[in-house]
């Protein structure tokens, strides 16, 4: 659903970015933004018939996806939008970090485009083994700030996925944006205190994680390399020890705790 949710954000950003670009006529920002709608509309009736194949995504990849977000973008505008590769041997990417990796990207550079005083834009990755680690520098006015209102929703989304953010600016030099994103949970985040709780197993601990993430049984299997029958088995066994009747229950008691 979340994925779903941020394509269709970006194809009312792509259609808006079309119907305002100074370079096409009326007729021709129509035509593009008709193109952008069907297309979108074909890939939504694809994508709800098919599944994640897998709980992790290769940086390279996700950077290739942001890459492709971002195209429609900027194609219409004048920021010049370069892209510095992430080494192909980096770690892989939880499916939610890189979701949310590219979603806080986006919406950088649309603050950037809205500001309209940059007119170039630097994105970078890289991961040392345990965090994400992304660069955003711009050779804008240089008075950006992370307190700023259009950093507030990108703001957000770091803290909750424990990472941080740093912004610096020089005065018409422009601003450079760091952010770190950790691709494992802190500890105790989503695990059960040892007081007061059932006791359970590290396989189930790990199912755990997985299931408040709200992915199936076949992507738990794949992600951990056991079968489904098996996840199902943890899954069930989850459930008595929490005395939870549902998935949503247990996820919602992980949550709290």
């Amino acid at each position: 659903m979340a994925e779903q949710a941020d394509r269709h954000a970006l194809t009312l950003e792509s259609v808006l970015a079309a119907l305002r670009s100074p370079r096409l006529s009326d007729a021709a920002a129509r035509t593009e933004a008709v193109e952008i709608a069907s297309a979108a509309l074909v890939e939504l009736r694809t994508v709800t018939d098919r599944q994640r194949s897998t709980l992790l995504e290769p940086v390279t990849g996700a950077f290739s996806r942001l890459r492709a977000d971002l195209r429609p973008l900027v194609r219409f505008g004048d920021l010049d939008v370069q892209f510095v590769e992430p080494p192909a041997t980096g770690r892989a990417l939880p499916g939610d970090v890189a979701h949310s990796a590219r979603a806080i990207v986006r919406t950088a550079v649309l603050a950037l485009v809205d500001g309209g005083a940059a007119r170039r834009v630097r994105i970078q990755w890289d991961c040392d083994g345990r965090n994400l680690l992304m660069q955003l520098r711009d050779d804008g006015a240089g008075t950006l700030d992370a307190h700023d209102d259009a950093m507030r929703p990108i703001a957000e989304r770091v803290v909750a996925l424990d990472g941080t953010l740093r912004v610096d600016s020089t005065a018409g030099w422009g601003s450079t944006v760091d952010i770190s994103l950790p691709l494992d949970p802190a500890p105790g985040s989503t695990d059960l205190p040892a007081e007061g709780d059932p006791a359970l197993t590290q396989r189930e601990r790990d199912v755990l994680r997985l299931v408040v993430t709200g992915v199936g049984n076949r992507e738990i299997a794949a992600g951990l390399g056991i079968s489904p029958n098996t996840v199902k088995y943890h899954v069930a066994n989850l459930l008595r020890k929490h005395g939870a009747r549902t998935r949503a229950e247990l996820a919602a008691f992980s949550v709290r705790v």
